[in-house]
Order: structure tokens, then sequence, then C-alpha cells
């Protein structure tokens, strides 16, 4: 039984040192280390009204996502890898495939074909995020050439 009491303020000591001042003041009155982490859990995920809520807005932007005409593709690309990261910590994943098609639907008209040589030379359930993400750039940079 002491074995299981020590083991226990291990955990609890382990998480009290991980965090900084504030979040220290927050947890330091928990008795047990799954209290220390509800509370840290509801602090940083919100309950589950607010994840969900959250994961409805990400969606929202993931569904409605499109290239902006100010944007090269490594901005696009990280603005979208924002987006999907999100929605990665808060358990929603979309398949690789999936991704690929959302990235080739936002950008702009003048990639058309570029997109349909994609499309037919790649293979669209094998090909990677981050190889479309090589051949935008290459074909990007290829545009900008005088």
């Amino acid at each position: 039984m002491e074995t299981i009491i020590s083991f226990g303020k291990l955990k609890c000591d382990s998480l009290l040192c991980a965090v900084n001042a504030d979040e220290f003041n927050r947890i330091s009155s928990c008795d047990s280390a799954k209290e220390i982490w509800k509370l840290l859990e509801v602090t940083y995920e919100g309950t589950n009204q607010v994840k969900e809520s959250k994961i409805s807005m990400l969606v929202h932007q993931y569904e409605l996502f499109m290239m902006h005409d100010y944007e090269n593709i490594s901005d696009m690309f990280t603005r979208f890898t924002t987006i999907i990261n999100s929605l990665k910590n808060l358990g929603k994943f979309y398949p690789n495939q999936e991704l690929v098609r959302r990235i080739l639907r936002c950008l702009p008209k003048s990639w058309t074909p570029k997109v349909t040589t994609i499309k037919e030379a790649k293979g669209l359930t094998t090909l990677p995020l981050e190889q479309l993400l090589g051949s935008l750039m290459t074909h990007e940079a290829t545009m900008k050439e005088p």
C-alpha cells in the first residue's frame, strides 16, 4: 500500500514540477494526479462542449479553406497545417488522401493545369502530403521565372 501511495505522490510531484508558476497556483491544492490532470485538461482543452465547438469551428475552416491571392504555396500550406494539427489535437483526423484532395481544391484557377497533371500522374491515394507540397512549390518557382 505504501508503494502505491508513494507512486501517486511521485506522479503529483512530477506534474507540479512540470508547470509554470501560474499553473502551479491553480493545481497545487489538488490531492491526486488524476485531479491535477482533469483540471489541466479542462483548462487547456475545455469541457466536451467547448471541445466540440472548437472542432466544429476548425472543420468549418477546413471545409472552406482556399489559397489567398497574396499567398505563396508555403504560406498557404503553413495555414492549412495549423488547421489540421489543431483538429488532430482535438481528436479529429482526416486521411492523407482527403488532405491532398483538399489542398488541390483550394488552389486558384490558374493552377488547374498543374492540378490535372498531379491527379493523372501521381495517384492521389498514395501521394504523401509532403510530396504534393514539393511538387507545388517547384511549379510555383517555375511560374515565377521570366
